[in-house]
């Protein structure tokens, strides 16, 4: 709370991770880890993100001063929620690597001023792209609580048929 309110500054790698959904084309917490290994003993003050789809991550994530958000075979390198670039999917965690090591010699601003011009409008389309394929309802919610509901009544209905039984 103290680094929110500015009270503080942060110490060290603050990482964080989604918990994945239908559209991530990756393995988010493999990535993570890895990040996670490639970014700890490095010492820097940042929050880093790793984003399982270009959909919602770089959105969910804005507040982290760096993040990834995958994409078709590709990571959307982001800062402060703006896509900066694109890099292939294997070289995301170097990406991750070297972009917080520039944040920390250079400042946030210097590396927005540093953005692809072309990077957003590739997260676009691939954002498109990604909720055409899976749809805006990735993990099919509607079904899931349809699916509990049933489970629900059917646990209410064998209760009930229980405490008739041991009634009688």
């Amino acid at each position: 709370m103290l680094e929110a309110l500015g009270l503080r500054e942060r110490k060290g790698l603050d990482l964080i991770a989604c918990p994945s959904c239908g559209r991530a084309e990756i393995d988010v917490i493999a990535v993570a880890n890895a990040a996670q290994v490639a970014l700890s003993d490095r010492n820097l003050p940042l929050q880093v993100a790793v984003m399982g789809c270009v959909v919602n991550g770089p959105g969910e994530a804005r507040e982290a001063d760096l993040g990834i958000a995958a994409g078709k075979h590709k990571g959307h390198l982001f800062i402060k929620g703006k896509i900066i670039r694109v890099v292939p999917e294997d070289e995301m965690v170097q990406a991750l690597v070297y972009e917080a090591e520039k944040i920390v010699a250079e400042g946030l601003e210097a590396r927005l001023a540093l953005a692809d011009e072309g990077a957003e409008r590739e997260a676009e389309e691939d954002r498109r792209a990604l909720l055409e394929e899976k749809g805006a309802d990735a993990n099919h919610s509607e079904d899931v609580i349809v699916k509990i509901r049933k489970n629900l009544d059917a646990a209410a209905f064998v209760a009930r048929v229980l405490r008739a039984t041991t009634q009688v």
